[in-house]
């Protein structure tokens, strides 16, 4: 039986986005720290592309009135419409037709050669002028370190092996050890991972002996296998040198040595009075002995670089606030946004172009050569309004939550910080609140009270009594300040330190105060207890 076919019309509708938004939208993502080297990545792909200057000073300046808004208009370029999530996804649904290489039909060429070889270069630098400072110094100092496994290493070659047998697998245990300082890896397996990558037949017996060679080795606890065993091998080695120290030190020691060997789950679980039943003395003898523990260093490993970490991370903020007897300056820091321009040699090359035509039919060649060209230079020239657009919306975004904290950034008051979502700034702004997103992730200010992340700024609101609405940061702030001075001997419990908000004006749950305290990484009550 045969089916019937038909055509069917229908509309609906898609949104595309250009070249430019999509770009845009990458670049608002990313932190000053690293748009430098997205900058360079794009002028390696990118002939056309160059820097104007190597040295750029600080960014766009801004004062702000009492209103907290900047007094000058952003002009808005190319791609200053709000793109959402759902943007995004469309976009990678349907791909931009414009993205294909422009034609070089002859109609129109000598209109695109006048417009990129008359045009003043300056025209596509970053907006906000030029900062450059020639007697800045830019580099950022780079600290050299050996790593912890390097330093093992190290500490290994100074001591006696009776073979390069053993040596082999004493440099496979250390490098098993992990970044803490630790020994996770079980030793049978190792025992099968050196018979497999080696081929050295050993048993667990010989790694036992020599994994005892590395505990011996600085820092202390290195090469242990749980925190208990790290505890242990720390105070045996204190206990060990312990020559020059008193009778009554020595002793505390011992007795420490003891707790952690017999009484671990006791101590880690600070149950002090079942402790010092165990000890047989008084909970006050006890104090010594547990302060003798606590001094002791959870990490071995903490103090050293990270296996791979050559270069520490460090923050470049991307706005900095000043006060000036009480007006507020902001400024972008484009540090690491140097002046871009259209390549000098792709506008001679359009010119030699323009003058060898005089009139005649442009061969394969040329028209694939002046499409490649006229490509490349628009990709040049939505890279550089995408730069401009980038920082005239961070400008944007951020005045507006200057505006928003004003009281916050004039005194530094973490109790003055307002509740504040993306969605107050994107309607402060008319801006859309994924693009507001953008801009505050791994965003950071620079003020007179420290480095902030911007992300540190948005909060939601919790009622008082009398109806007024604060942010969730100032309760937060407030109930570090009740742990901070509580007595540690009777520290609070959740349900004390509710009854103390709701005295003080909040109203607050039991359940809320422990979200709040657990996401300030405080632990519970009976783990704050001290002797």
């Amino acid at each position: 039986m045969a089916v019937a076919t038909r055509q069917i019309l229908t509309q609906k509708q898609q949104v595309k986005l250009s070249p430019q938004q999509i770009q845009l939208m990458k670049l608002l993502q990313i932190p000053t720290s690293e748009l430098e080297q997205r900058i360079q990545e794009e002028i390696e792909t990118n002939p056309a592309l160059e820097k104007e200057n190597e040295n750029l000073g600080d960014g766009m300046e801004t004062s702000f009135d009492e209103g907290g808004y900047p007094a000058d208009e952003f002009e808005e370029g190319p791609g200053t419409d709000d793109l959402s999530e759902a943007d995004e996804e469309r976009s990678e649904e349907y791909p931009e037709e414009d993205s294909e290489p422009m034609s070089a039909d002859e109609g129109d060429l000598d209109e695109f050669m006048r417009t990129v070889i008359e045009d003043d270069p300056a025209t596509y630098g970053p907006a906000g002028g030029d900062y450059s400072d020639p007697e800045e110094e830019k580099v950022i100092p780079i600290k050299f370190e050996k790593t912890f496994h390097e330093y093992l290493e190290e500490q290994l070659g100074l001591y006696q092996i009776n073979s390069e047998r053993e040596r082999i697998i004493a440099r496979q245990i250390i490098g098993s050890i992990d970044d803490d300082g630790y020994l996770r890896r079980d030793l049978d397996d190792m025992v099968r991972d050196l018979l497999f990558s080696q081929n050295i037949r050993t048993t667990r017996e010989e790694l036992e002996e020599l994994l005892r060679v590395i505990q011996q080795f600085d820092p202390p606890g290195v090469g242990a296998r749980n925190l208990r065993e790290s505890l242990l091998i720390q105070l045996r080695q204190k206990y060990a040198d312990s020559a020059g120290l008193s009778e009554q030190e020595r002793i505390t020691i011992q007795q420490a040595i003891r707790v952690i060997e017999h009484y671990f789950d006791e101590f880690s679980k600070k149950h002090y009075a079942k402790l010092a039943r165990h000890l047989g003395i008084e909970e006050e003898a006890l104090k010594p002995i547990v302060n003798e523990i606590l001094k002791l260093n959870p990490k071995p490993a903490s103090g050293f670089a990270s296996r791979g970490e050559s270069v520490p991370n460090y923050i470049v903020p991307d706005f900095i606030i000043t006060n000036r007897d009480g007006e507020l300056e902001l400024t972008l820091n484009a540090r690491n946004a140097p002046e871009l321009r259209i390549s000098d040699q792709f506008r001679e090359t359009l010119q030699a172009l323009c003058r060898n035509k005089n009139g005649k039919r442009l061969t394969n060649r040329e028209k694939e050569a002046i499409s490649f060209i006229k490509q490349k230079i628009d990709s040049a020239r939505w890279f550089i309004d995408a730069i401009k657009q980038r920082q005239q919306t961070m400008m944007l975004t951020m005045g507006a939550i200057l505006q928003h904290q004003r009281e916050y950034f004039l005194t530094g008051d973490e109790k003055k910080i307002r509740p504040m979502i993306l969605k107050d700034i994107a309607d402060a702004t008319g801006l859309d609140i994924s693009t507001v997103s953008r801009v505050a992730n791994s965003k950071y200010v620079q003020t007179e009270f420290g480095t902030k992340r911007l992300k540190d700024f948005f909060s939601e609101s919790l009622q008082t009594q009398e109806g007024d609405e604060v942010s969730t940061l100032e309760v937060k702030k407030i109930l570090m300040e009740l742990v901070k001075a509580e007595n540690k001997q009777r520290p609070l419990s959740d349900e004390k330190i509710k009854n103390i908000l709701i005295k003080e004006g909040y109203n607050i749950a039991r359940r809320t105060v422990a979200k709040y305290r657990e996401q300030l990484g405080i632990p519970v009550a009976r783990l704050r207890k001290e002797l």
